[in-house]
């Protein structure tokens, strides 16, 4: 950083740099002067020579390195290009380049000078060193040799973002667990940009592109500056407020670190975090990485990257409509076709081919049966008549009537009972004879007893 002096004015001189101080470095009054110091320095170390009396290359290199010592230590600014730090070895070797003229210089430091800012220093971080210049005679090589670097600028800022970033992540802000899904095909998105950007463009063209029913909340804020933080906050929750947006699109183009620094703003990470609606970070492109990607439910390298992310493409989903309606027909053509299939098959069998076997089958077996069932009872009913027969002639033997029939009598007294003994009956009495033939009545005469014959 080159110091230079100006005046207040009130007339006081004051110190400041081309990027720090209260006010900008300013030279004096500008009078006519016939050389500038520069010129009467170079004036000074001037060396007389000619074609006829040059100065060997040795004697140039020593010069120079004469002149380059008398610089002393100065502080330069440059942005990191190339960084080696070989494991083992005492000494970090740096390039630091002037992005305005395209101008590089090496730059040596020891291993605990770098290791105090390595954390925050890496290629591409603007710096300051504090270092002296020093000439490689040999070589005719220039190089600086650093004893303190200074993140300042971009490295600063980084430095304050790390720190940050570490922080929300120690809250739990960046988790995963807290991301919200977005909706397959939102209805209404809200749209945070800068006014009449290539962001808004972008977005819009390219949502409009893949889904041309889709509707889009604008809100045109700015997108860097010192009002850019609170803006984007409410428009953030404007939307957030309202029940039909169902996602919201935080776009920015790209941009310089600093021109990013309001999406890292810690008020605005926190009301993203703590946004009910889904929000799609689309800040700047693919190596930009500002807070807002880590705690936004989705982050999208590039605006146009968010609208492909948000909304889906309608002649890809009609092609995937038209791959399930193929499967699906396929799918029922294949049932339709294993049905027909087994109906064939079941028609082929013999009980559909002739339905009236089965009744003949059965017919024939009942046919059997009963034929069966006939002997069966048949013979059942011959050996009853037979055993009847036998038992009817048992009976007939051994029946009273058939003692009657060989000319006996059963006498019988008026109640019924049957005569056994001469002794049962008095004279004069009456008796019924029963013979086989039929009955008749009786007197006993004279004395029963008397014609008895003996035992």
């Amino acid at each position: 950083m080159v110091e230079g002096r100006g005046t207040t004015p009130g007339g006081t001189e004051r110190r400041g740099t081309g990027r720090q101080g209260g006010l900008r470095a300013r030279p004096p009054p500008a009078r006519p002067r016939p050389l500038s110091v520069a010129a009467a320095t170079l004036a000074r170390m001037a060396v007389s020579t000619s074609p006829e009396t040059p100065i060997p290359v040795g004697e140039v290199s020593r010069l120079i390195g004469g002149w380059i010592d008398r610089l002393g230590a100065v502080w330069v600014e440059g942005q990191i290009t190339q960084l080696s730090r070989r494991p083992g070895a005492g000494v970090v070797f740096l390039t630091l380049r002037d992005p305005s003229h395209d101008i590089s210089v090496s730059v040596t430091c020891y291993r605990q000078v770098f290791d105090r800012v390595a954390e925050v220093v890496s290629e591409g971080a603007r710096v300051v060193v504090h270092a002296k210049p020093e000439w490689y005679a040999p070589r005719g090589q220039l190089s600086l040799r650093a004893a303190e670097i200074k993140p300042v600028g971009v490295g600063e800022l980084l430095a304050r973002l790390e720190q940050l970033k570490k922080s929300l992540a120690a809250e739990g802000l960046f988790a995963a667990d807290r991301k919200k899904p977005l909706p397959f095909l939102p209805q209404l998105i809200g749209l945070v940009c800068g006014r009449a950007s290539a962001a808004e463009r972008d977005v819009l063209e390219n949502a409009r592109h893949r889904w041309p029913a889709v509707r889009f909340a604008v809100r045109n804020v700015p997108v860097q500056g010192v009002h850019a933080v609170p803006q984007v906050i409410g428009a953030v929750q404007e939307l957030d407020a309202l029940p039909e947006v169902d996602v919201i699109i935080v776009a920015r183009g790209g941009g310089s670190v600093e021109d990013l620094l309001p999406f890292s703003d810690e008020q605005l990470i926190r009301a993203v975090g703590a946004a009910a609606t889904p929000v799609v970070s689309a800040i700047g492109h693919e190596p930009d990485t500002p807070l807002l990607d880590l705690v936004a439910d989705l982050r999208a390298s590039t605006p146009t990257d968010a609208a492909k992310k948000v909304v889906p493409d309608v002649g890809e989903e009609l092609a995937r409509i038209g791959q399930l309606r193929e499967r699906a027909w396929r799918a029922i053509d294949g049932f339709v076709q294993r049905e027909e299939r087994g109906l064939h098959a079941a028609l082929q069998r013999p009980c559909i081919q002739r339905p009236q076997r089965m009744i003949e089958d059965r017919e024939e077996q009942v046919t059997a049966l009963l034929e069966r069932g006939r002997r069966t009872l048949g013979h059942l009913l011959d050996r009853a008549d037979s055993e009847l027969a036998h038992t009817l002639a048992r009976v007939v033997a051994l029946s009273p009537k058939a003692t009657l029939e060989r000319g006996y009598a059963v006498l019988q007294k008026p109640d019924g009972s049957a005569v056994r003994g001469p002794g049962e009956v008095g004279a004069d009495e009456e008796l019924r004879a029963r013979v086989a033939e039929g009955a008749f009545r009786v007197r006993v005469s004279g004395d029963p007893g008397a014609d008895a014959a003996p035992a």
